[in-house]
C-alpha cells in the first residue's frame, strides 16, 4: 500500500534509445543533447517550487536529470537502487512492441526480465521510502517504473509519460477521489 503523501515525479530526459523507440531497461544509456536540454528546462520549472529532498535512480539518465534540478535548487541528490528502471532482459535494446502490453497485463515476461508484478512491488517500496524522507520530495526515475506506480495508485498504467515533465502526485483526499497527477497546470488523464 502506498503512503498517502504527496510528492513530485520526474521521468529522466531523452536518450538516443528513447528517440529510436528502444527498450532501455537497466542498460545505462546517457542523456542525449535533447535530454540534457530537457533536464535544464525541468530544473528551471522547479525554481520557486518547494522541494526539500531529491531522490533518483542511479542510472545516469535519471541521476543526471536529478542533478540538474538539484543544482538549480541548491539541493543534493540521493539515490535508491529500487528506483531503477525494470530489467527488460532479452528485450533491452530491442524496439518497444506488442509484447509491452502483455508484459503490463502480466501475460508475458521477457527471458531474463523482471515481471510487471515484481516491478510494482519494488515501486511501492521505493516510493514509500522516498515519501518517508523530509518533504516535499522529488522522485526522478523511469517510464516503466512510473507505469508500475500508476497501476498501484489505481490509475491507468500504460500511459507514456513525456521525458522530463514535472508531475505533482497527490494521494486520495478522503472524499472518495483517487490519486491525482498534475502536469504543468493540467490534470493528467486517468
Amino acid at each position: 500500500m502506498l503512503n498517502a503523501i504527496p510528492f513530485w515525479f520526474l521521468r529522466h530526459g531523452q536518450t538516443d534509445w528513447n528517440a529510436r523507440g528502444l527498450s532501455q531497461g537497466i542498460t545505462d544509456i546517457p542523456l542525449n543533447v535533447e535530454g540534457r536540454a530537457q533536464a535544464m528546462r525541468a530544473a528551471e520549472a522547479f525554481r520557486g517550487i518547494a522541494i526539500t529532498t531529491i531522490i533518483a535512480s542511479p542510472l545516469s539518465r535519471a541521476l543526471d536529470t536529478a542533478q540538474a534540478v538539484g543544482a538549480a535548487l541548491g539541493l543534493p541528490v540521493q539515490t535508491d537502487d529500487d528506483l531503477m528502471e525494470v530489467r527488460f532482459g532479452e528485450q533491452e535494446g530491442e524496439p518497444m512492441g506488442d509484447w509491452y502490453d502483455d508484459w503490463i497485463a502480466d501475460r508475458y515476461t521477457p527471458e531474463g526480465a523482471e515481471s510487471f508484478q515484481q516491478l510494482r512491488a519494488r515501486a511501492v517500496a521505493a516510493i514509500n521510502r522516498a515519501t518517508a524522507l523530509a518533504g516535499p520530495v522529488l522522485v526522478v526515475a523511469h517510464g516503466a517504473f512510473w507505469r508500475a506506480f500508476r497501476y498501484e495508485a489505481g490509475l491507468v498504467a500504460n500511459i507514456r509519460t513525456p521525458n522530463a515533465l514535472p508531475l505533482r502526485v497527490e494521494p486520495p483526499d478522503g472524499m472518495g477521489g483517487g490519486w491525482r497527477v498534475t502536469a504543468l497546470g493540467a490534470t493528467e488523464p486517468h
